[in-house]
């Protein structure tokens, strides 16, 4: 099987394509990235080749995705602070590369498009847990982009009989998310603080909840979609229903490292969501056998590999 991933470079992505490696069904994978926020760093000794450019550019995906059996979506501008501050380039890369990706794969006849999407969609909605048929209230651009971009997707399977996959994303954190810019995810923002014996800066009051997926368990059951073909002619939350507050991280964080952990409390963001939490049953019944990594043990993975990168920073 061919494989194409876009935004390869990135942090899912980069998990992604080391868990396609190693199934034996994959013969060939191609990286999408225009390294805009990826790390070559992140594909070092991993067999793929690599394409270096913008999903907006159509021959850079018709280089890409030819003969491909599945195209995994990955590429897009995450962060809804950063789709704060620039909302066109957030539009741009995320509700027109989709539809630029979708058409490349229709262009080649591709068996099975998988894209991402995210609970952002969901915004203000107050139902919990999030069931896939609740209106989406998206209170940020990066929101309203990514229902652009699940809405395209099953747009193409209606109109074009094309083989989809939207899955909608729950704070996914793990191994190799950048930590060191100004729109980290607040897992990495945290574990990078506490290592680094810094205050851990919290937005709001810390009550807020996430439903916080390890990126092994979202990339296993990408995985097993890949090699299944697994299709939907809805969108499907992944995510396994934690209900985790920021104040129950830095405990867990504690926990872990052994150690009393400085906080500062700073004013909420503008366009955060208060709460989130996932239904899975709709998961569920298209991946009956997925084992997702506990709460604890992805924590834990987490730290261990931050710490390893912290060891190998040159002294002075």
């Amino acid at each position: 099987m061919k494989i194409v991933v876009t935004g390869a470079a990135g942090f899912i992505g980069s998990n992604l394509v080391r868990a396609l490696a190693d199934a034996r069904q994959v013969t060939e994978i191609v990286a999408v990235d225009d390294l805009s926020t990826g790390s070559l760093d992140n594909l070092a000794d991993v067999p793929v080749r690599l394409i270096i450019g913008t999903i907006l550019d159509p021959d850079v995906l018709d280089e890409a995705i030819a003969d491909a059996d599945s195209v995994v979506h990955l590429g897009a501008l995450g962060s809804v602070p950063r789709s704060i501050d620039n909302p066109i380039g957030s539009h741009h890369a995320n509700a027109t590369g989709t539809l630029s990706v979708l058409e490349a794969a229709r262009r080649h006849d591709v068996p099975q498009v998988i894209v991402a999407s995210s609970s952002s969609v969901y915004g203000v909605n107050p139902v919990l847990p999030r069931v896939e048929e609740l209106r989406p209230m998206p209170v940020s651009p990066y929101a309203v982009s990514k229902l652009a971009t699940e809405a395209y997707a099953l747009a193409f399977a209606a109109c074009y009989g094309m083989a989809v996959l939207p899955f909608r994303f729950f704070n996914v954190f793990g191994p190799r998310q950048a930590a060191n810019h100004a729109y980290a995810a607040v897992v990495p923002r945290f574990v990078s603080a506490a290592l680094a014996g810094e205050p851990l800066r919290v937005h709001g009051d810390g009550q807020q909840t996430r439903d916080f997926t390890y990126v092994g368990s979202v990339t296993s059951v990408i995985v097993d979609a890949v090699l299944r073909q697994v299709s939907s002619p809805d969108v499907v939350n992944l995510a396994f229903g934690a209900r985790i507050s920021l104040l129950e991280l830095i405990a867990e964080l504690e926990q872990i490292l052994g150690r009393r952990l400085d906080t500062v409390h700073e004013a909420p963001r503008p366009g955060d969501v208060r709460d989130s939490q996932a239904d899975s049953s709709a998961l569920r019944a298209l991946f009956p056998d997925v084992a997702p990594v506990t709460w604890t043990e992805g924590v834990r993975a987490t730290v261990e590999w931050y710490a390893t990168q912290v060891s190998k920073q040159p002294v002075g």
